[in-house]
């Protein structure tokens, strides 16, 4: 009778909290989790958190029900709450996807890859989820050992799965995991899919799994991952071309699974002098060695010891993946000299820089014609379009956040004349292996960049400033300012709600042209009514400055407690004598820009 007197004890203490303690919704989800039989395992855990007086900490687990966003179910690892990943929110999810697969495929034989990366509990959750698609009735191919994100979207096209689940939080912190949710084009879900697995997650009671054991022995479960590492090699190696290898590179997982893709793909492609980055090198949770244990290539902070690495050895290249290896970034000196100043290089450059490579080789060949197409989002840089457009090719860019839509829009066009596809956030993706992005084949394009410019006496930053100059010199600048729990949420619906009824009249000198609010698909310019915008449908605010090519962009992350705000500047082609001193004018008007935008948000 103890446990039973325990649960009571503890709704009692709850009906207390819940004058000021709790949220309401708090309130309710932890009433569920006490009483629901489906739920009993996790209840006395409950009740601990509240005998204890833990009110903060549950109301943070409890307040809502973790959402999907634009890369899946991601939060703070915590063994019991609706707001947490944990046993159940990572069943539950397994379990929807099951569901609503068998319903929308029938009655045929199923089946479905999985594969996870190094964080705290992945390999635990992973299992849990083919225990649950197994028990559904799904042939489950698992990769077993540590693998990259776009190991895992290929092996869901190579064995022809029907759907995929990736156990990572990409480059979120040590604290948290999630799961990645595919679909059998081993892209992210899109509309219909994305919303109905969704509504199949949320009326989820029962979690029904099969032993671990007792699935391998039947064969429900398989491991493949020999098989599929080698075929995915091979498939990242159809983009690579022929010409000079000499380059002394510097490569980091960041304590991740990146050393599994990138540098068997290095490897076989003729780039013999890697060397791994010692200190990141073991894969570790909690991403000891990194700055701030935040393994993100995007913070150029993580590249600092690795350029004092560089500068010992005669490194031409510094290359870093993030956790689970779909993303990708670079150092490299700002001249050939041996003593030259270092620098990273952003999402956007690296986009742009692949971009008119990749074009370059198909106009070299004979091969380029109109029909071909490269890939970006909305607020991706346009100066990948103005490349494709000197070249003669279609960009598709009228695209929201998410690499989910880059692989969308492959399978709309075709992914036969497909080129590149890039996002601002460090992903890109060439070739039709994959629908996702992925750092291998990113690592081997920038690494045969780099090797042919050296060749020429050039350097990637060099090739850059090349592009300012025949395409016009472009910007791109972020601030990510975090907005955590229920508050967060509020001020987030507030932020979003003025940049749209009354956006700032000007920023960073330069005034409102118009207004593109893409969740009310309308456009609108100071004075003026709302017209029809015809853009994809999303959360996010886009201003128009009066300077053609300079603009902002607003909207809440997708898979963080956050909101972005993109700053763009451009100013038209000039003589490469007049790039310092326009570069030096457009790091001014970003700075004035974020100063605006933080002072219009409050924040």
């Amino acid at each position: 009778m103890a446990p039973i007197m325990n649960t009571q004890e503890a709704l009692q203490q709850l009906d207390v909290a819940a004058a000021g303690k709790l949220s309401r919704v708090a309130v309710e989800n932890i009433r569920i989790w006490l009483t629901a039989p489906y739920l009993a395992e996790y209840a006395p855990a409950v009740a601990e958190q509240i005998a204890a007086g833990k009110w903060q900490e549950l109301d943070d687990v409890f307040w809502t029900t973790i959402p999907f966003g634009t890369g899946g179910r991601r939060g703070r690892l915590c063994p019991i709450g609706t707001n947490a990943i944990n046993d159940r929110t990572i069943g539950e999810s397994a379990q929807g996807l099951a569901d609503y697969v068998r319903e929308v495929v029938g009655n045929k034989p199923l089946a479905c890859a999985i594969a996870y990366d190094t964080r705290h509990r992945s390999r635990d959750f992973s299992e849990l989820c083919a225990q649950i698609m197994a028990a559904a009735g799904f042939k489950v191919w698992f990769l077993d050992g540590y693998r990259s994100t776009p190991e895992a979207s290929f092996a869901i096209r190579y064995k022809n799965c029907d759907c995929g689940i990736m156990i990572t939080a990409s480059h979120n912190p040590p604290t948290d995991n999630a799961l990645k949710v595919y679909w059998s084009t081993g892209g992210q879900l899109l509309p219909p899919h994305d919303q109905n697995v969704i509504d199949r997650v949320y009326r989820v009671k029962e979690i029904v799994r099969i032993p671990w054991e007792a699935g391998l022995a039947s064969g429900q479960i398989e491991y493949c991952q020999e098989e599929v590492d080698a075929a995915f090699v091979a498939a990242v190696m159809r983009q690579s071309t022929p010409g000079p290898r000499d380059l002394k590179i510097i490569y980091s997982p960041l304590h991740g699974v990146g050393t599994s893709a990138v540098c068997p793909v290095l490897d076989a492609a003729g780039f013999k002098e890697v060397e791994i980055f010692g200190p990141h090198a073991a894969p570790d949770p909690d991403f000891t060695n990194v700055p701030g244990h935040v393994a993100n290539p995007e913070n150029a902070v993580v590249f600092d010891a690795m350029i004092i690495r560089g500068k010992q050895i005669g490194t031409d290249l510094i290359l870093a993946t993030d956790p689970d290896c779909d993303r990708l970034g670079c150092a490299t000196r700002l001249t050939p000299a041996a003593d030259a100043a270092w620098g990273t290089l952003t999402g956007n450059q690296i986009g742009s820089l692949l971009t008119d490579s990749l074009l370059a080789a198909r106009k070299a060949a004979g091969t380029l014609h109109p029909g071909l197409y490269v890939v970006k989002t909305l607020v991706t840089t346009e100066l990948m379009r103005r490349i494709a457009d000197d070249y003669g090719v279609q960009t598709a860019g009228n695209l929201l956040v998410g690499f989910k839509y880059i692989g969308g829009e492959m399978d709309f066009r075709g992914p036969k004349d497909f080129v590149f596809g890039a996002e601002e956030s460090y992903g890109f993706l060439a070739g039709d292996h994959v629908r996702d992005k992925d750092a291998a084949v990113a690592s081997l394009l920038l690494a045969e960049l780099a090797a042919r410019l050296k060749a020429q006496g050039k350097t990637l930053h060099q090739q850059l400033d090349e592009l300012f100059v025949r395409y016009g010199c472009h910007s791109e600048s972020q601030i990510n300012v975090q907005m955590p729990g229920e508050q967060g949420m509020d001020a987030m619906k507030t932020l979003m709600a003025n940049f749209r009824s009354h956006p700032p009249l000007e920023l960073g000198g330069l005034k409102l042209a118009r207004v593109r609010d893409y969740l009310s698909d309308t456009l609108t310019v100071p004075s003026g009514k709302p017209e029809p915008l015809g853009g994809p449908k999303g959360d996010m605010v886009i201003l128009d400055l009066a300077s053609a090519g300079n603009y902002v962009a607003v909207r809440p992350s997708g898979t963080e407690p956050k909101v972005k705000f993109y700053m763009f500047a451009y100013d038209p082609p000039a003589a490469s004598a007049d790039l310092p001193a326009i570069k030096a004018a457009q790091a001014v008007r970003m700075k004035a820009f974020g100063t605006d935008l933080r002072k219009f948000s409050g924040v």
